[in-house]
């Protein structure tokens, strides 16, 4: 019996070419990805896309331009002997971002890590300059070669295609 887990995520470029990084340190280990999640039962990758922006930032998206879908095999980095595929979209806020926004990576507060005792993750967001943005910006295998895919793409066209 093979498990596959489908996860959407969304990249968020703003006006000033910044790209939008989730910054998570989940069971001991520290991630920076994309924001986005799980496909539930029931839903859509568009929907799960926007359940997955209001649930970790409170944050209305308008889901845009489909970018990438895994073509190849990649064992999920939580779970051994489950497949991932991951599908990425362009997305575009549709009001102001009202989470804390971090400068650096990993800033968590005191109530954040209240809640890392309890749920055993922490999440915070940042937006990263496109002069410094790359794909050792992420941790995972698969936002790599996206993140690679759009740094090679100019960001005026990207913002145009959201």
């Amino acid at each position: 019996m093979s498990i596959i887990t489908l996860r959407v995520y969304g990249l968020l470029i703003n006006e000033q070419k910044q790209v939008l990084v989730s910054d998570e340190y989940i069971r001991g280990d520290y991630f920076t990805k994309f924001p986005g999640g799980g496909l539930e039962f029931g839903e859509g990758t568009r929907d799960c896309l926007r359940r997955e922006f209001i649930e970790e930032m409170n944050l209305r998206v308008e889901v845009g331009e489909h970018l990438y879908t895994t073509d190849y095999f990649q064992e999920s980095a939580f779970r051994k002997g489950q497949q991932i595929v991951s599908i990425y979209y362009l997305v575009q806020p549709l009001e102001e971002i009202g989470v804390p926004l971090r400068d650096k990576a990993f800033h968590f507060d005191e109530a954040q890590l209240t809640i890392y005792n309890e749920r055993q993750e922490i999440e915070s967001f940042r937006f990263i300059d496109w002069e410094d943005f790359s794909e050792d910006t992420v941790t995972l295998p698969i936002d790599k070669i996206v993140a690679k895919m759009i740094k090679e793409s100019d960001p005026a066209l990207l913002l145009a295609r959201r």
